[in-house]
């Protein structure tokens, strides 16, 4: 059973996705569930890209327990020095270094020759080996470099002592026949390889990142580098839990394994979804809310009748949260504890009495509570943990088919503790309201998404509200639950807010 290490870079890759972008408490929550998820690498950013990253890296690279945790670094020795200052102090910490490699690259990009090219790799291994043991090393655009150019490429990492030697697929360019010829090319053209783990690290702008990984680990890779929903630059990445779900699922055809706890799959896919503000598409493999289901009549009598008809796989499998009491607003702080520890939650004493809290709130308005509504219970009380500048205290809407809309809002401001008011029009009561908020905080941020889900049935269903602003070209993302669509579009917006002015203070530190 070949033993395929699983190298996670949602925390670098993923977050380069446009609008996926999140702030160091939310890294640092997302790292540690990865870790406890049993990835083998967490690369946790590009350390000399801003002090912003590095502090991220840095911070990370201290919290990690288990997992390596990886910068990447161009090859420069600048960059080199960032980022193995940023990782020195984790349990196992690892460089990464990377350069392009195929022709349209040197030429255009580095505007460098190929024997400048081989002259850094040598270097920027050599010196990211001296500062630390383990070293990665990327050819950059590797499946459209010149395969006899990548064996000297390759040759040159290993003789300079890189622990790994990655081929990505860079733009998604590559189909699964010629990863496999690009993986065998090397291992035959390249000395001492076999002492040295290959990996692959596969984009999807044509579908194919998950056959090409997988055609890489048929071919001799050990390592897949991969994000959590796939989420990455352009069309993402190679997405986690399919490479370990098939692991798990096709064990016979593949005869390979990861250390990834499958139970954790789900619960670590909604938090990254909750984080960014980027719903799961329903039909989106292993985690989407249609995989389990079942709609034509044929199929559900013959998952009635044995489920392993048209489930290859079972909700449990990926840690899918089944209740297994039912919940309410006499339930006692031990049912909702055990509930909590039973989807898979670990919480602390204090987190456990806030969301105990929240959640007897909720009980309050709603008759049934389901395990979502208890998922957003958690995922609302990681939410709010950014520093509450300003809170709602009241908001009125009126909108009708021949008036403008208009909304007076209310909000409590933490710095002087005073309630300030304004009253704003817009094209509804949504649009009226923000307006509203606007003028109250003087913050010129820009809606740039706004999303309504229900968390689960019924007319007392709570709202899930995700908003994406964008301020000076970052983005944040706000998210807030109620029964009450309205004010869990407005609590949500002003979490976004809040994040955006404690992005302003910590830079005016």
């Amino acid at each position: 059973m070949k033993k395929i290490r699983i190298f996670d870079t949602t925390l670098r890759d993923g977050e380069q996705s446009p609008g996926c972008s999140m702030n160091l408490k939310e890294k640092l929550q997302l790292a540690a569930q990865i870790d406890e998820l049993g990835v083998d690498c967490i690369e946790a950013g590009f350390a000399a890209s801003s002090p912003e990253d590095f502090r991220s890296v840095s911070e990370i690279a201290k919290s990690v327990k288990n997992a390596y945790v990886v910068s990447l670094a161009r090859a420069l020795k600048s960059d080199i020095d960032k980022a193995y200052e940023a990782v020195q102090h984790a349990a196992k910490p690892m460089i990464h270094t990377f350069i392009a490699t195929s022709d349209i690259h040197m030429e255009y990009k580095l505007k460098m020759t190929p024997d400048q090219v081989l002259d850094k790799v040598t270097e920027a291994v050599s010196y990211a080996k001296s500062k630390c043991d383990q070293v990665e090393f990327s050819a950059e655009d590797a499946s459209r470099t010149r395969p006899e150019f990548l064996w000297e490429v390759c040759q040159r990492a290993v003789d300079a002592g890189a622990s790994v030697v990655n081929l990505p697929d860079t733009v998604g360019y590559a189909t699964p026949a010629e990863m496999t010829a690009m993986i065998k090319g090397v291992k035959d053209h390249v000395k001492g390889i076999d002492d040295v783990i290959i990996s692959t690290h596969c984009h999807n702008d044509l579908g194919l990142a998950l056959a090409n990984s997988l055609a890489a680990i048929e071919a001799g890779a050990r390592q897949v580098e991969c994000t959590i929903n796939g989420i990455g630059e352009r069309a993402g990445n190679c997405a986690l839990e399919e490479v370990a779900m098939i692991m798990k699922t096709r064990q016979d055809y593949y005869q390979a394994s990861c250390r990834i706890d499958t139970k954790q799959i789900y619960r670590t896919s909604r938090m990254l979804s909750a984080i960014i503000g980027v719903p799961v598409a329903p039909t989106k493999p292993i985690v989407g809310k249609n995989v389990f289901a079942h709609e034509s009549g044929i199929h559900q009598h013959g998952v009635l009748s044995n489920k392993s008809t048209y489930e290859i796989m079972s909700r449990k499998d990926i840690g899918y949260p089944e209740q297994r009491m039912v919940l309410g607003k006499h339930s006692g702080r031990h049912a909702f504890k055990a509930e909590v520890t039973n989807m898979g939650y670990h919480l602390t004493e204090e987190e456990l009495n806030d969301a105990f809290h929240r959640f007897k709130d909720l009980a309050d308005k709603k008759k049934d509570i389901s395990d979502r509504d208890i998922e957003s219970v958690i995922m609302g009380q990681q939410s709010s943990q950014i520093t509450p500048y300003y809170s709602l205290k009241a908001f009125n809407a009126n909108v009708g088919s021949l008036v403008s809309a208009m909304a007076c809002v209310q909000l409590n401001r933490d710095e002087d503790k005073s309630i300030i008011e304004q009253v704003a029009k817009g094209d509804g009561p949504i649009d009226a309201a923000y307006s509203a908020i606007n003028n109250i905080i003087g913050v010129d941020a820009q809606l740039e998404s706004y999303q309504i889900n229900s968390i689960s049935e019924g007319v007392d269903a709570q709202g899930e509200a995700l908003i994406k602003l964008s301020c000076e070209g970052k983005y944040y993302t706000g998210r807030a639950t109620s029964t009450n669509i309205i004010d869990a579009s407005l609590m949500a917006y002003i979490n976004g807010v809040n994040q955006i002015i404690s992005r302003n203070k910590s830079e005016q530190i």
